[in-house]
């Protein structure tokens, strides 16, 4: 079934998330999908770990890697203490080793989220497709922006803000009552980043147009739409017109402009990691 279609899929299915604020800029949309993916990772257990606590851990053990090198570069460091910082540097090492390739993965992913955001302000949709394969996922992760007022050619400044936390605290929590990440375990897998943006966008080092994608109808994706809440009263209206809701949805646009770009290639995939989430079943 192709993504753009919604049969089969009711409207129903979308939990819908406002905010307050005038326009969903690229920041509030990049930490939304930033602390999605989070969740989607640890609660599917393809990292061993938060991702926030897995990026403070990494940062913090290169930081601690500076300091050691700074020390054991001192001519004066007594044999005793050598010995105590090297095998220090030793366990930091191995550390930095264990988390370095899944969080340099996970970074590329942000960074080229960041790029794509800079040069589309409102990109319509994000996609996140969990299995070895995007035709045929495991699980999907729909999200659709309702932008209100949008400012263009401006280079958006991604620092984390107070509302930029409460809106990925609402998210989570409305993934959470819809029962996601509640499967059952089925090994490592991938992570596929599919955004819906104008067909003119080119950006080919990190994300490839991908016109025609269609995954398996089998899957009943997690839909949110997240929405302004000053966002005029003609696209509310058409919203809960059945006729025109299409005109909104993630599910049915009618835009031929828009379409799919994602990072399918495997060396652009989040690979899972062995959880240390202990088991249920006792």
């Amino acid at each position: 079934m192709e993504a753009s279609e919604g049969e089969g899929r009711s409207e129903m299915e979308c939990t819908e998330i406002e905010t307050t604020v005038e326009a969903l800029d690229g920041s509030l949309i990049f930490h939304v999908v930033k602390e999605i993916i989070g969740f989607v990772l640890f609660m599917h257990q393809q990292i061993p770990g938060i991702l926030q606590d897995l990026s403070l851990e990494f940062h913090t053990l290169q930081a601690e890697c500076e300091n050691l090198d700074s020390v054991l570069t001192q001519t004066e460091v007594k044999a005793s203490s050598r010995r105590k910082h090297n095998g220090r540097m030793r366990e930091v090492k191995q550390g930095i080793r264990k988390l370095e390739k899944l969080m340099n993965t996970i970074f590329s992913l942000q960074t080229a989220l960041q790029l794509m955001l800079n040069e589309i302000h409102d990109i319509q949709g994000v996609i996140l497709v969990l299995g070895t394969n995007p035709i045929r996922p495991q699980h999907v992760y729909e999200m659709c922006f309702s932008h209100g007022r949008v400012v263009s050619g401006v280079v958006t400044d991604f620092s984390k803000s107070r509302t930029s936390e409460g809106l990925s605290r609402k998210a989570i929590r409305a993934l959470i009552s819809k029962g996601a990440g509640s499967g059952s375990y089925a090994g490592p897998t991938k992570l596929f980043l599919l955004v819906k943006a104008p067909s003119s966008f080119n950006l080919p080092m990190h994300f490839l147009p991908k016109r025609d994608f269609r995954y398996s109808k089998k899957i009943v994706p997690f839909r949110l739409r997240i929405k302004c809440r000053t966002r005029d009263q003609d696209m509310d209206a058409s919203h809960h017109n059945p006729q025109t809701a299409s005109s909104i949805s993630l599910t049915k646009t009618t835009s031929n402009d828009l379409i799919w770009y994602g990072r399918f290639q495997c060396r652009h995939t989040v690979k899972g990691l062995p959880s240390k989430t202990p088991s249920t079943e006792e």
